[in-house]
């Protein structure tokens, strides 16, 4: 079977280049796993866990946002902010999540307020699954 090219690239640098067997993501709708053939699509990222399979091999990548197509020509990921696993750092998580507690507290605009609670919430379920 043929595989997946995906190119996974966040602002500091390209994560990585090539061939994988699957991807899974934590898509604004939802999670999805895309496989080679899949049908193209573009969807925001929330903060989550990128998986990537290759070789055998899970590969966990912590993003927080970002945008993911799905083309003939494989994957792209462009992330906001991407960390290995391995590399992240739970105080810094925790950081993100009292600003965005002291952002909900402070706005006045109702909608505003929906808007950075979704995003407190993911974020909360982002440290969830890292957590556990």
């Amino acid at each position: 079977m043929a595989g997946l090219h995906l190119e996974f690239v966040s602002p500091e640098r390209v994560l990585f280049a090539g061939d994988v067997d699957q991807v899974d993501l934590p898509g604004a709708e939802g999670d999805m796993g895309i496989l080679p053939g899949h049908a193209p699509l573009v969807t925001a990222l929330r903060p989550g866990i990128v998986t990537v399979f290759r070789e055998g091999r899970r590969e966990p990548i912590v993003v927080i946002g970002g945008t993911a197509e799905v083309s003939p020509a494989g994957l792209t990921v462009l992330a906001d902010r991407a960390v290995p696993r391995e590399d992240f750092d739970l105080s810094t998580l925790a950081g993100e999540i009292k600003d965005a507690e002291e952002d909900v507290a402070d706005t006045t605009d109702p909608a505003q307020r929906d808007k950075l609670t979704r995003h407190l919430e993911q974020l909360k379920s982002l440290q969830s699954a890292l957590a556990s």
